[in-house]
């Protein structure tokens, strides 16, 4: 994989961190939610460890941790990148026959109650039910939405 698509990979996994409904129905269903918390955690906390883990090791002038400190710093920082990637590509993941089937379900019930949406995807991806997913829990009511959750 090169830099580009990683990159975009990336992108992609920020983009679906900001488009999943962060709803406590979908949490046993999905695990995106579990996943944006991790991530969002990392991206807050870890580059603090990582430098910990390293100046740690200068202030006590133990030049033989320093390596080790070094690789911890890495993989701190890596659990972030982490997690965007895994978003990422599972926001580019096709939806299984029966999701794809409550997709669609969920996609008639917005347009019959009278709301714009996208057009209907004919395979659509894990990116598409979450739009759908937000949409309907922002503007469906809850008699609405009891039938799916």
């Amino acid at each position: 994989m090169n830099q580009t698509k990683i990159w975009k990979q990336v992108q992609h996994g920020q983009h679906y961190m900001s488009v999943w409904p962060m709803r406590k129905e979908l949490a046993v269903l999905f695990p995106e939610q579990r996943y944006i918390k991790a991530t969002k955690f990392a991206v807050r906390v870890m580059p603090a460890v990582a430098v910990m883990s390293v100046l740690s090791q200068m202030a006590f002038h133990n030049t033989s941790g320093l390596p080790l400190a070094m690789a911890v710093a890495l993989f701190a920082l890596s659990m972030p990148l982490q997690g965007l990637l895994w978003l990422g590509k599972r926001s580019r993941t096709d939806l299984p026959p029966s999701l794809a089937n409550w997709y669609r379900e969920i996609h008639g019930k917005i347009l019959s109650e009278g709301y714009a949406m996208q057009p209907l995807k004919e395979r659509p991806r894990y990116l598409e039910l979450a739009m759908v997913l937000n949409r309907a829990f922002k503007q469906l009511d809850k008699a609405s939405l009891e039938r799916w959750f």
